[in-house]
């Protein structure tokens, strides 16, 4: 084998021009392949790491849509804070659940003013759910939630704009004109998969939002955040919150919900599936390039047994039998997909590899990683050493199939 190898290398040698440019298809179907496999794995996981940013196994529950004359009119007030804790306690899939209620307002500190993309009241277990930790101070207790304490907790992004390089712990901050105390700052989350800002964010006691912002005394809310206790039990987290709420709510058999339950793992894999598909089909088109550059190969081959037809009828002559003439072209035509696929599969991570860090250069603060599969390296040399062989087999089938008495008489 070493000795075919050899004498192939020495044959491809002899027309080096020609030997590169049968490679050179090879080389763009291959790096075409990569390219696209690794940006559509690295869009996978941007999107997953995206929903793992929102928290941990997360379940949302939201009112459920009104209607007025068949016409969608926003949500109904039926869901409560009690509802929340009794989530909390009753499911035994939910790890943790918080109330969330959503404002908007100016956030005051001296002579600065900021308003926040996301203000939210929430319970004490707000951070567990979200899977969010605080880098300074500490975050409200329960205490602070049924005393309606006007304490905050500022992302890094609002912290920066009220207080630039100050420690903003125990400042005062004023929202509608109410104090509130800051008592903690979370650690920096950065942008989305839409570019938002996650750290341009106040956290309060859902209460306090409820009583001093909003001046109510209804219990209601307008969304409850949930945590399973892990991947594998989100089903049954999201059935038993079901059961929960139909049974709080006094909803009758075979009466639809006053509520909505959306499960953000199966938005996450409903993502993968479609950049899985988009992945597929662009590596499908990308294959159209490597399936030309097998057509060269053949081509390339076809042409070299027709070059070297005397000498096939020399090997015959002194020997060789017609099994080692086959091994002696496929070796030379595998030999070419091999360092076509090597070369490719090098150009094809570096190609991603520039194009992640064009996307990230020019992207407003979502970083998008870069995904290289090793296992698609050993993949691509034996699809290029497969397409060598398909495409190899018949000119080699051809050479070893030349009557050696015709073959010496070849001019």
């Amino acid at each position: 084998m070493f000795t075919t190898i050899r004498i192939a290398y020495r044959a491809l040698m002899k027309n080096k021009m020609r030997a590169a440019l049968t490679v050179l298809g090879v080389v763009i179907g291959i790096a075409a392949v990569t390219t696209m496999v690794s940006l559509g794995q690295s869009a996978s996981n941007l999107i997953q790491g995206q929903f793992e940013s929102l928290g941990t196994n997360v379940i949302v529950v939201f009112p459920a849509r009104g209607r007025r004359g068949g016409v969608r009119s926003g949500d109904l007030p039926t869901l409560t804070s009690g509802d929340a804790t009794a989530i909390a306690e009753d499911c035994d899939s939910v790890l943790a659940a918080s109330p969330l209620l959503f404002t908007s307002m100016q956030v005051i500190y001296g002579n600065s003013n900021w308003k926040p993309s996301e203000m939210f009241g929430v319970g004490p277990d707000y951070l567990l759910v979200r899977n969010w930790n605080v880098r300074l101070g500490g975050f409200f207790s329960e205490h602070d939630v049924n005393a309606a304490d006007t304490v905050c907790v500022l992302g890094q992004t609002v912290a920066r704009r009220l207080f630039q390089t100050a420690n903003p712990i125990d400042e005062t901050v004023r929202i509608q004109n109410i104090p509130f105390r800051v008592i903690g700052v979370l650690e920096a989350k950065g942008a989305n998969i839409m570019g938002d800002d996650q750290d341009d964010i106040v956290l309060m006691p859902y209460t306090s939002v409820r009583q001093r912002l909003f001046g109510s005394e209804f219990q209601n809310v307008h969304a409850i955040m949930v945590s399973s206790r892990s991947v594998t039990t989100m089903q049954d987290a999201e059935m038993e919150i079901r059961n929960l709420l139909a049974d709080r709510h006094r909803i009758a058999p075979g009466q639809p919900n006053d509520f909505r339950v959306q499960n953000t793992t199966e938005i996450a894999a409903m993502m993968g599936v479609i950049t899985g598909t988009m992945t597929a089909m662009l590596a499908s088109i990308a294959g159209i390039s490597l399936l030309v550059g097998g057509v060269g190969i053949m081509n390339i081959m076809l042409v070299s047994v027709t070059e070297r037809t005397k000498e096939i009828g020399i090997r015959m002559a002194v020997g060789a039998r017609g099994r080692d003439i086959l091994l002696q072209f496929l070796v030379e035509s595998v030999l070419l997909s091999c360092v076509g696929g090597a070369i490719g599969f090098a150009l094809g991570i570096s190609g991603s590899m520039g194009i992640t860090m064009a996307i990230n250069a020019y992207s407003d603060g979502v970083e998008w990683p870069t995904a290289i599969s090793y296992p698609a390296a050993i993949v691509a040399i034996l699809f290029a050493a497969a397409v060598g062989i398909v495409f190899g087999f018949y000119p080699a089938r051809r050479a070893s199939r030349l009557d050696p008495i015709d073959a010496l008489r070849y001019e």
